[in-house]
């Protein structure tokens, strides 16, 4: 994997991740030279099956400081491309009671082309998302107990 442009740190607290897939991103000019300074956030945003097409909401990209009048839209939909066995499979599945489609993060592979995490999820519970908390605080305890008798 190449250079991680941005990373959803909220859906790993707020969803189960059951499987991960990798989709390339259809953007322009001006939104390339944005990812590539960073300037991306994932929050609030989903992916979803239209017309045996894969689309992803409310992803935002800066609008690029060089750009003229013909810059992008920030929040514009945006296609995914994936092969069509693996999109029809991805709308099967993201059918069932409870599943969405969640970025992780998007990133640019060795060959300079812009991809997305995406993953297949299931949402949390208040008291599943305590008990995370509980068990990460848990395990950092450990580790500073572990540290302090080397």
């Amino acid at each position: 994997m190449g250079k991680v442009v941005t990373v959803n740190r909220r859906a790993r607290h707020d969803y189960h991740i059951l499987e991960t897939y990798e989709a390339g991103i259809v953007l322009t000019g001006t939104e390339v030279k944005s990812l590539r300074a960073g300037r991306a956030n994932l929050q609030d945003s989903y992916a979803r099956v239209e017309n045996g097409e894969l689309f992803l909401y409310n992803m935002h990209i800066s609008p690029y400081d060089q750009g003229n009048r013909f810059n992008h839209e920030p929040k514009r939909t945006r296609k995914l491309l994936m092969h069509k066995r693996e999109i029809m499979r991805l709308l099967g599945k993201s059918r069932e009671k409870g599943l969405t489609l969640v970025p992780l993060k998007v990133y640019f592979n060795e060959r300079g082309k812009a991809k997305v995490e995406l993953a297949l999820a299931r949402g949390k519970k208040a008291i599943d998302k305590r008990e995370d908390i509980a068990a990460r605080d848990a395990r950092r305890e450990i580790e500073r107990a572990l540290r302090g008798k080397i």
